[in-house]
């Protein structure tokens, strides 16, 4: 029997520049890019507010973890659960449209389910005993 290694540690991001990962070398690259652009358009004070804006934004996203996980991941998840209904309800009725009144008409929805019956009992009993000696036996 062949012996594998088993990876460990793979949600540790790599290294690139001393303890800087390339994510938050992305970030830090990002946000210098929005300084520098912002520094060539705005005079000094707004520039002064959007740097300092913006390195707080970018030091947020690049050092901050909440249980672990990066502060992206939390801040799309508090969006999912924000705009997700407060209340889930499970309604039984199927509300269809009245056409000639312009209202809605709640109706009970009734469906007969009637079983497939994909093998008779002679078939099954042949399938098991297919099944039982490993195919040996071929059947009929």
């Amino acid at each position: 029997m062949q012996q594998f290694t088993v990876p460990q540690f793979i949600d540790i991001e790599s290294k690139i520049i001393g303890p800087i990962t390339t994510r938050q070398f992305v970030i830090f690259l990002g946000s210098a890019l929005v300084i520098g652009l912002s520094y060539r358009i705005f005079d000094f004070a707004l520039f002064i507010t959007i740097t300092v804006v913006v390195s707080i934004i970018a030091i947020l996203f690049a050092f901050v973890k909440i249980n672990g996980r990066p502060f992206h991941f939390f801040i799309l998840n508090a969006t999912q659960t924000l705009r997700r209904p407060k209340l889930r309800v499970w309604n039984n009725n199927t509300i269809m449209r009245d056409k000639e009144k312009n209202i809605d008409v709640v109706t009970k929805l009734e469906v007969k389910i009637e079983p497939k019956e994909y093998y008779k009992k002679s078939r099954l009993a042949e399938v098991a005993l297919i099944v039982d000696t490993q195919g040996r036996y071929k059947g009929e």
